[in-house]
């Protein structure tokens, strides 16, 4: 399926290199226990997805046109390290590619003192207006 012109021209002005970043200071509602997520009070994995995914967001979402977002739709990430409640996380994310809609990312995750995690993350650009029909028609399917 072709990628419409309005979509077409913004992803030009997405290019390999672009970055943004994202931050958290660990708090107890982070914690592994609190996500539900494990037993330990360290850094939830979910949690440092989310931050990676802001990153993510950072990095390209005001180039967006009006009425158009991206999506996540895949992520393939480590998480290497724990980190404690009150240190800082700090999330990079920078385009490697963009195929059609798809926008590919290299992401990491630091604390204060060492790389926590890192991998891939793909996102899709979409109308918010045709996703938000489809989702509608989910809802009165499901009825």
């Amino acid at each position: 399926m072709p990628v419409p012109a309005r979509i077409s021209t913004a992803l030009a002005r997405i290019t390999p290199g672009l970055t943004g970043s994202a931050e958290i200071v660990v708090g107890p509602e982070h914690t592994a226990p609190f996500v539900g997520s494990g037993r330990i009070a360290v850094l939830a994995t979910p949690v440092m997805i989310n931050v990676i995914e802001a990153a993510a967001l950072a990095a390209v979402e005001h180039l967006l046109p009006p009425g158009h977002q991206s999506l996540g739709i895949h992520l393939d990430v480590s998480h290497v390290a724990a980190t404690p409640v009150g240190l800082r996380v700090t999330a990079t994310a920078e385009v490697l590619s963009v195929e059609g809609r798809t926008v590919t990312f290299r992401v990491e995750a630091h604390d204060e003192f060492e790389r926590i995690g890192g991998g891939t993350h793909q996102r899709v650009v979409v109308s918010v207006e045709r996703f938000d029909e489809r989702v509608a028609h989910k809802v009165r399917a499901a009825r």
